[in-house]
């Protein structure tokens, strides 16, 4: 229908004025997020940030001690790059200062106690956002980001059953041997840093041929080039969170986890849900606090592990309590393949999950089942049910 006349324009001027509503409310939603940062980096009326004044850097500034030549226009226009790239992500940011405090006490600590520089920490950052569970399309993995290889040659346990690169205490002291071993290599933290980056072997292959040992005027792989700025970035950020318009109050950081050591002798593979019921927890809680733990079971053998603080106390008594009626529950819910089976059709016989068979019975989909092999079923309803409730692999 067309309207016209008066009743037009007063329609066409109410359109008008949306619009011109819709564009305040845009800018209102762009320059809000600013207004929380007036102040040293705000620009006059503290509407819009002053990005010059945030990147501009006074120094002196080091890592590890070692002076950055901020006299070299160059190393400035890196730096210059790296820390407005990363305070551009105002998230991830405000994550690594709530993280920091979860993570950073234990990290400082084990750098203490093995003389390393403080500075160390903001490799993690830089690495892994302080995240334990985070991996690289190369296959790198961790809060430390090893690859499997290093990570071995390190004397970390990396399996199907368990990798310890995501084991904060584990990974930290891998990394702090890594660390030590390159600068007794290199003389210098920097050129430690780039060789935990792109390889020992790699790095005293540039030094070689370009006949230089000083990192800032390597010409190296580009993600080793800007790996020490995106360190830098991270340490300036810390340094003085408020500048750069990151107002955390205390109770805005994440607390460190608190947690008791047990130790487990397993004679048979344990399912980690009987392990979260010895402790008083949840199979979510168990692994979360044992984020190197992988799949559902512990094998057989000794295993140090974290549980909810105060668990530990009887913690041997309950599992043991737990494991005799998990180990009569599997007796008594067993069923003889017969032949013609297959799992997808015992699944469906006995309205199951096909995944929960291949849990509860450490079964592959590639090995097939044979006639006269015992399988566990745990039937709705019955004890040791909810075993296909978990869903998490790693």
């Amino acid at each position: 229908m067309r309207i016209r006349g008066g009743a037009g324009r007063v329609l066409r001027g109410v359109r008008s004025a949306v619009r011109v509503g819709m564009g305040v409310l845009c800018v209102l939603v762009i320059a809000g997020p600013a207004r929380a940062q007036e102040g040293p980096a705000s620009e006059p009326g503290g509407i819009w940030p002053d990005m010059a004044a945030l990147v501009r850097v006074g120094g002196p500034l080091s890592f590890c001690g070692e002076p950055v030549p901020l006299d070299n226009r160059e190393v400035r226009e890196r730096l210059e790059k790296e820390l407005l790239l990363t305070i551009w992500d105002r998230p991830q940011v405000m994550l690594w200062l709530k993280r920091s405090t979860r993570y950073f006490p234990a990290i400082e600590q084990m750098l203490k106690d093995a003389g390393l520089p403080e500075d160390i920490k903001y490799v993690a950052i830089a690495e892994s956002a302080l995240r334990p569970h985070v991996g690289s399309p190369k296959g790198a993995v961790g809060f430390w980001q090893f690859m499997p290889a290093t990570g071995r040659r390190m004397g970390l346990e990396i399996d199907s059953h368990v990798d310890e690169r995501r084991s904060l205490r584990a990974s930290t002291d891998a990394a702090i041997r890594y660390l030590t071993a390159l600068y007794g290599q290199f003389q210098s933290w920097t050129m430690a840093a780039a060789a935990y980056n792109m390889g020992e072997a790699g790095l005293q292959t540039e030094v070689l041929e370009q006949e230089t040992d000083d990192y800032y005027s390597l010409y190296l792989p580009l993600e080793t080039q800007r790996f020490l700025f995106r360190i830098l970035s991270a340490k300036m950020i810390f340094s003085d969170p408020l500048k750069y318009g990151f107002r955390l109050q205390p109770e805005d950081h994440y607390p460190p986890v608190s947690s008791d050591r047990v130790q487990v002798t397993c004679t048979q593979a344990v399912p980690i849900r009987i392990v979260a019921q010895a402790a008083e927890a949840s199979f979510k809680m168990i692994k979360d606090l044992n984020p190197e733990c992988r799949g559902y079971y512990l094998t057989p053998g000794v295993h140090e592990i974290a549980v909810p603080e105060g668990a530990a106390k009887d913690f041997q008594r309950r599992l043991d309590e737990r494991l005799a009626a998990w180990t009569k529950g599997r007796a008594e819910q067993s069923y003889i393949v017969r032949s013609g089976d297959n799992l997808s059709i015992i699944a469906e016989r006995f309205n199951v999950p096909l995944k929960a068979l291949l849990i509860w019975n450490h079964l592959d989909m590639n090995h097939p089942i044979q006639p006269g092999q015992r399988l566990v079923i745990y039937q709705p309803g019955r004890q040791d049910s909810n075993d296909a409730s978990e869903s998490e692999k790693d």
